[in-house]
């Protein structure tokens, strides 16, 4: 057990901090097998967080398929280009409040650092910014939208 705490790639939790503060992000968590990362900015929490965790399995059978489905025919139609992906899990929002412009539509020049959209992730509102100057091709995702980690948010071109 010894080795696999050893095997901590303290390097990869510094590039996750340092996403952490530039994105203004609060909370950021990666999970890769039956290992999880989580680097948050929560007040005397710990700053990283290092678990071993068994896969659990799906919550119901027809949640997995209707999920990818969905994400599926979205993906194969959106043009192709730099993209701009989900931090985190939670819910995607394209307005920053109920009833209120969108922050962007297909055909919008954007800046880096410009905010295209909401992430909710436990009942924290977390700003997603634009990783490159380019022109919206799709939105990917509806708002109220749940969303992975790492899946596609914006396609540029």
């Amino acid at each position: 057990m010894a080795t696999k705490k050893s095997a901590i790639d303290t390097k990869f939790i510094r590039e996750l901090a340092e996403l952490l503060n530039d994105t203004e992000l609060d909370e950021i968590e990666v999970e890769d097998g039956d290992t999880r990362i989580r680097v948050s900015k929560g007040g005397g929490a710990a700053p990283a967080q290092y678990v071993h965790a068994p896969v659990a399995a799906p919550a119901a059978p027809g949640a997995a398929p209707v999920t990818a489905a969905s994400d599926a025919p979205a993906e194969a139609a959106a043009p192709s280009g730099p993209t701009i992906t989900s931090p985190m899990v939670g819910t995607a929002y394209l307005s920053p409040a109920p009833g209120a412009d969108v922050y962007v539509k297909v055909g919008d020049t954007i800046k880096k650092g410009q905010p295209v959209m909401i992430v909710e992730a436990m009942k924290n509102m977390n700003q997603i910014v634009a990783t490159q100057d380019g022109v919206v091709a799709a939105i990917s995702v509806e708002d109220g939208q749940p969303v992975e980690f790492g899946q596609t948010l914006i396609v540029l071109k």
